[in-house]
């Protein structure tokens, strides 16, 4: 992704932390991450995220997606200390469409990215508004998208090691890279 694009979406990521209430110091502000995936389509499939703290053995964060945006399938293997992070999301802002593994629900309100359905196999749908929350248990399958307003979660989790998260779709490079 270029600067221009990554500054957009990070401009747009901070109008969410702002419409949910969430208060980022300059130095937050500026330190925001747009995770593209490396698919080159951010605004479709990507997540604009800020970590507050990333410890031994907790992790917080807060996760912007804009209105219809996707974070693609993955899941928190077994690491060499542990069983897999283990996260709650627990939403702030907007609506947050969650899919996990079993049973599929039936007349699911939202569908993976067009063109993209080969790389997701979970569809239990749990929905957030504001103020609800889900936990998802270490190496369960999951993605989840924001409805038209886009969203705004709080994640809480323990530590969190992003680069050995493991994505259905292979072509998804989870750190980003800016030109």
């Amino acid at each position: 992704m270029n600067r221009e694009k990554h500054e957009e979406i990070k401009a747009k990521a901070l109008e969410l932390f702002a419409k949910a209430n969430i208060v980022l110091t300059d130095a937050e502000k500026e330190a925001v991450e747009v995770a593209d995936f490396g698919l080159n389509k951010v605004e479709d499939t990507g997540l604009q995220l800020i970590t507050y703290v990333n410890t031994e053995k907790v992790c917080a964060k807060e996760l912007a997606l804009l209105p219809f945006q996707t974070c693609p399938e993955h899941k928190h293997p077994k690491r060499d200390y542990d069983d897999g992070k283990e996260e709650t999301f627990r939403c702030r802002y907007g609506t947050v469409y969650l899919y996990v593994e079993g049973e599929e629900t039936k007349d699911r309100v939202m569908n993976p990215p067009e063109g993209d359905e080969a790389y997701y196999t979970a569809f239990t749908e749990i929905i957030l508004r504001p103020g609800e929350q889900y936990t998802i248990y270490p190496n369960t399958l999951h993605w989840f998208k924001a409805g038209s307003e886009g969203a705004i979660v709080s994640e809480f989790s323990t530590r969190s090691t992003d680069e050995s998260d493991v994505f259905t779709d292979p072509r998804i490079k989870r750190i980003p890279v800016i030109e």
